[in-house]
């Protein structure tokens, strides 16, 4: 990054963005490196599952309903439950299957792109081997985090199902008209929709913190919580623009690779490729722009980022520097 510390604070959405592409394209080879190896199989694996998905969930509606015009006592109607049972298990082993991978290569792509984007703004020097022997170490601090915020993901999810069968409970007991409940309905759910972005942004602020500072876990979507105020617009901007993009090419994918059936082999090929090559730098952008968003946060507040405390705390992952104490290396607010 060649702005000031002081100037970081003034991004705005496009700012962001601004800062995010000549970050990759100044360090274009790096970071091709970084998505050949971690985001590549991340993307293909995103792709794959949803037709798998959809072939494996089309074959079980099918055999149910072959099932349901069998009679029960019929070898016909025995052998499609036993069908049904294994193409079941299969579903949902692939299912689990595609979570772990998708956990890991998430995890793993997050450390690699936080920790690039910190070797740069330090001004370090960075090789992709350096990268990848940190990855393992960074990691670990990243699943902690992840798991407090799927925690807290869980937790949103029970209130809002709460709150539909409430809305369900009252739309029947006071005999609502059509009018009023579809009014109420709207309103829980642009709460869900906000509520669901916000504990989103806080995650992926609270992930790049677990890796540039020494906390992590509750402790670092606290702090994120705390950052992201007075920069809310922006961060909600830069989120909503990335889910709208991967948005557009997931649903390009299924329209024409999934669900089309008139289209030949060699367009869905080549529409497939087309949209996992979108996908990479969506993935990507995102991964740049979570980091540049924790920067420009950390400089809105006032907190001062030393580079070469920075650049210790970096060291620390590959085991070539002894940690100071925490009061040295964390990065300590300026009084304006």
């Amino acid at each position: 990054m060649d702005r000031d510390q002081h100037e970081l604070q003034f991004l705005g959405f496009l700012g962001v963005y601004r800062e995010t592409s000549k970050i990759i394209l100044r360090w274009r080879r790096i970071f091709a490196q970084i998505t050949l190896a971690l985001i590549l199989p991340l993307c293909v694996v995103f792709l794959a599952h949803s037709a798998v998905s959809q072939l494996l969930s089309f074959k079980i509606v099918n055999h149910e309903f072959d099932r349901d015009d069998s009679w029960e006592g019929s070898r016909r109607y025995r052998d499609l439950s036993r069908m049904l049972k294994k193409e079941w298990v299969a579903f949902w082993l692939f299912k689990l299957g595609y979570f772990i991978f998708v956990f890991i290569f998430s995890l793993l792509s997050t450390s690699a792109v936080v920790y690039t984007v910190a070797c740069v703004y330090a001004a370090k020097q960075i090789t992709f081997k350096k990268i990848m022997s940190v990855v393992p170490r960074v990691w670990k601090r990243l699943m902690v985090t992840f798991l407090w915020s799927f925690a807290t993901f869980i937790a949103f999810v029970v209130v809002a199902v709460a709150l539909l069968i409430g809305w369900v409970v009252v739309v029947r007991i006071f005999r609502l008209g059509l009018g009023p409940a579809i009014a109420m309905f709207v309103i829980l759910l642009i709460l869900y929709v906000i509520v669901f972005v916000y504990i989103t942004m806080i995650w992926q602020l609270a992930s790049v913190i677990s890796v540039l500072e020494d906390v992590y876990g509750w402790k670092a979507m606290v702090k994120s919580k705390r950052l992201i105020k007075g920069k809310m617009g922006m961060s909600v901007g830069c989120f909503i623009v990335v889910l709208v993009w991967f948005t557009l090419v997931q649903a390009l994918f299924e329209c024409f690779v999934v669900f089309d059936l008139v289209l030949g082999i060699g367009i869905k090929i080549g529409v497939g490729l087309i949209c996992l090559l979108l996908l990479l730098m969506v993935v990507l952008f995102d991964l740049v722009v979570q980091t540049v968003v924790y920067f420009v946060c950390k400089s809105y507040h006032h907190e001062n980022i030393d580079k070469s405390s920075l650049s210790d705390h970096l060291e620390v992952y590959l085991g070539d520097y002894v940690r100071l104490k925490p009061n040295s290396v964390q990065l300590e607010r300026l009084h304006v």
